[in-house]
């Protein structure tokens, strides 16, 4: 391709460093961008040689006058409907910049590609015809710039020389449009008149427009600010896999922003866990010496044994991402079925990936309906801001603190549903200090397991209050002390006695008590220990954020004693006193409970006597692979 560049716009020296710039072409449907754009390519010189003639000559043999847009609609469908169907990046170069040109559909029924060309831009060129003005499509696109975040936009209104150049219809489109960027909160930098078929204003003023003393529109480019090089961001390394390898255990990944080298004191989010970089991996070479920078897959070794999975991020201990359960973000919605508040969706974050429900839902509309009337839930091609808690723990960004990391995925059903942009991270927590240093056990889990006979877990019992729990869970620690384990119990009622006496029973509180359960029951289960929780847990969605906390070793026991019998039982008499008014938050009577949908285990206390329920669940322990039988294989352990 010949990518030199007229006399009238040179080239920096080599030597120079050069911004890349990456800009999205939104508007109406038969507006000019096509146009603009084969302009744009050729007053920059950047056309491959010869790609001028052929598409003039091959216009001729079609009987067709030649238009500039048909160095840009290369697809036989896009020639005969005479409309853009997808996004098309298209490289030039102008004085300063390296641009990355995103073409944009422009018909309605396109919008969905549009959002996918839009979400990659550092800045856009919004295009208006002159004859028609602003229309309802150019006031949509404008909307949906906001939403993704395009803080720079320069308007250009084209075909000018089909209004005789009017400079008082000019002042008018800039009025207006001006008028609706403000109340979105964007300023365009430029409103620019142009005729894209002659070239007045794309890359030099013509006496046609001779009132206007503005840049043109390659200017107005070069005065576009390129987005932060990621390699100038804070450190983010997502973990994508850990490998054994030779006596090395390498964590690999790709870094998205900022730079690493070895001897880094680096943290592993969300855990918080700390640690410094031992070398830089690679293949076929390593280790890597020097700086590595973002865009650059390395594996990396540490100087201590933690444990990560794959979905932590690492960064440098002063610009840690925050350790967050709740997300607040802008999404456009793309799923059949509405997305309603109390919605399970499965949240995408780089490699990590949560169950999560819709906590609210705001500012929920329909783009193209140009409504100020907001919805309660979030129809198919609609956009919205939404409240998400998340099942377990990640480490996030703002989109505009990194946008490497600020961007989000959500799934329903295995398909990908929606996606945005995370406006801000809640009731997050930054790394430990740099002087807490959290501490490994010397011990590694298959010496735990080969003298317990069995592997760390979770099993946690829920159940209405009275259905028997607690006498199930006495039973099961026995019955594992016995056969030579390391059990131990943990009560709902005597943790709310001691760790959790601060806590009530407020929808928050109650999920705060089952997020310190798992988080204790997890830590034992890590150090081999098997942790019966007895909780009655009456929330799917808490009981989902203990599972994804505890992972792989969960085992949920449903103690699915009917309510009647529970009640009749009351051994602590808090049946009667819910009934009398004495407890308004009490589960069972004036609170639902959620029975879980798919459990390891169901038991009915009242059907089985508590011994053999304490057998059925200790089957269940051998069955899922968390007991051993009498031969035990050490090598699955390590």
């Amino acid at each position: 391709m010949n990518m030199s560049v007229p006399a009238e716009l040179p080239l920096l020296p080599n030597s120079a460093i050069r911004a890349q710039l990456r800009i999205v072409i939104v508007g109406h449907v038969d507006h000019g961008k096509s146009t603009l754009v084969g302009r744009l390519l050729h007053e920059t010189g950047s056309l491959p040689d010869g790609k001028l003639e052929m598409l003039k000559q091959v216009s001729a043999r079609r009987g067709m006058p030649f238009e500039w847009s048909f160095l840009l609609d290369a697809l036989q469908t896009e020639r005969d409907q005479g409309i853009t169907i997808d996004t098309t990046q298209i490289r030039f170069r102008t004085r300063s910049r390296d641009v990355v040109l995103i073409d944009a559909p422009g018909h309605a029924e396109f919008l969905r590609n549009m959002i996918t060309g839009a979400s990659q831009a550092d800045a856009a060129l919004l295009i208006i015809d002159a004859l028609e003005g602003v229309r309802d499509q150019t006031r949509r696109h404008g909307y949906l710039l906001h939403l993704l975040g395009v803080k720079q936009v320069t308007v250009v209104v084209n075909k000018m020389d089909r209004v005789a150049f009017s400079e008082a219809r000019f002042a008018e489109i800039r009025d207006e449009i001006s008028a609706h960027l403000a109340g979105l909160g964007v300023a365009p930098l430029a409103v620019i008149p142009i005729s894209a078929r002659d070239g007045d204003g794309v890359a030099k003023l013509s006496q046609r427009i001779s009132w206007y003393a503005g840049a043109t529109v390659v200017e107005a480019l070069d005065a576009l600010q390129p987005a932060q090089p990621p390699e100038q961001l804070a450190l983010r390394l997502p973990v994508q896999a850990i490998y054994k390898f030779d006596d090395r255990r390498i964590i690999a990944g790709r870094i998205e922003s900022g730079r690493l080298s070895s001897g880094d004191e680096i943290v592993i989010m969300p855990a918080g866990k700390i640690a410094k970089i031992r070398s830089v991996e690679s293949w076929p070479i390593t280790p890597l010496k020097g700086v590595q920078t973002a865009g650059r897959s390395v594996g990396i070794t540490l100087d201590r044994e933690l444990f990560l999975e794959r979905g932590d991020i690492i960064a440098h201990t002063e610009s840690a991402p925050r350790d967050t359960r709740r997300i607040h973000a802008r999404i456009f919605w793309l799923h059949d079925r509405p997305l309603d508040k109390g919605d399970q969706i499965l949240v995408r974050l780089g490699t990590r990936e949560s169950r999560a429900s819709v906590v609210t839902i705001d500012k929920a509309v329909d783009p193209g309906a140009l409504s100020s009337v907001e919805n309660t839930s979030i129809a198919r091609n609609h956009v919205g801001e939404i409240d998400i808690a998340l099942a377990q723990p990640i480490a996030a960004d703002a989109y505009a603190d990194n946008p490497k990391t600020g961007r989000l995925v959500i799934e329903v059903n295995g398909r990908i549903a929606g996606g945005g942009l995370v406006l801000s991270v809640d009731s997050g927590r930054r790394a430990l200090p740099v002087d807490i240093v959290p501490v490994e056990s010397a011990l590694r889990p298959d010496e735990r397991s080969g003298r317990y006979r069995h592997r760390g877990a979770v099993v946690w019992l829920t159940g209405l209050p009275a259905s028997g729990k607690s006498t199930l869970a006495c039973a099961l620690e026995r019955r594992l002390f016995d056969r030579g384990g390391s059990p131990v119990l943990l009560d709902g009622d005597t943790l709310r006695a001691g760790l959790n006496r601060d806590l009530g029973f407020s929808a928050q509180d109650r999920s705060e008590n089952i997020r310190r359960l798992a988080e204790v029951a997890t830590h034992l289960a890590r150090n081999g220990h098997v942790a019966i929780v007895a909780a009655v847990s009456p929330s799917r969605e808490d009981r989902a954020a203990a599972r994804q906390i505890a992972d792989t070793v969960f085992r949920e026991i449903h103690v699915a004693t009917p309510a009647e019998i529970c009640e009749s039982r009351d051994p602590k008499g808090h049946y009667a006193k819910a009934r009398a008014g004495g407890l308004p938050a009490f589960t069972g009577i004036t609170r639902d409970y959620e029975p879980p949908v798919n459990c390891e285990l169901v038991i009915d206390t009242s059907q089985l006597p508590v011994s053999e329920a304490a057998e059925a669940a200790e089957r269940m322990l051998l069955a899922t692979g968390i007991l051993f039988d009498e031969v035990i294989d050490l090598a699955a352990n390590i």
